[in-house]
């Protein structure tokens, strides 16, 4: 898939591999509740809007999760500022994956820095930059 092209459309309502887990470290508590904020309002999301993420004290990094199901776009985001380039992790299904990923252009620079692919999944690595 190049540039802007849409995604193929699921061919029912729900799609068996329509949820993304979406992974963020390496940053700024506000940077990452602007990402989860962005996708919120794109997609059904398994934790509450209240849910931010929070600094965990330890010696290893601090990793938000969440999982969001990309059957129905809600909205599109609003541009997002960042304090900092933010790199995440999107693990799902090929469709859904895009899907999310291209949710995102409207609120970030958004440029694929990797990919894991498999049968049926894969794992794409994102830098999201202010636009």
């Amino acid at each position: 898939m190049q540039g802007r092209e849409a995604p193929p459309e699921p061919s029912s309502a729900y799609h068996p591999d329509a949820e993304v887990v979406v992974e963020v470290t390496d940053c700024a508590t506000q940077d990452a509740q602007a990402v989860f904020s962005a996708l919120r309002t794109s997609f059904a999301c398994d934790r509450a809007p209240e849910d931010v993420p929070r600094v965990v004290a330890g010696p290893h990094p601090t990793v938000w999760t969440s999982t969001f199901d990309v059957t129905e776009l809600r909205a599109e985001p609003a541009p997002a500022r960042l304090t900092a380039p933010v790199s995440i992790s999107l693990q799902g299904g090929y469709w859904a994956v895009a899907r999310l990923r291209d949710s995102l252009r409207p609120a970030f620079a958004v440029q694929v820095t990797g990919t894991v692919a498999g049968d049926q999944e894969q794992e794409v690595q994102l830098r999201l930059e202010n636009r």
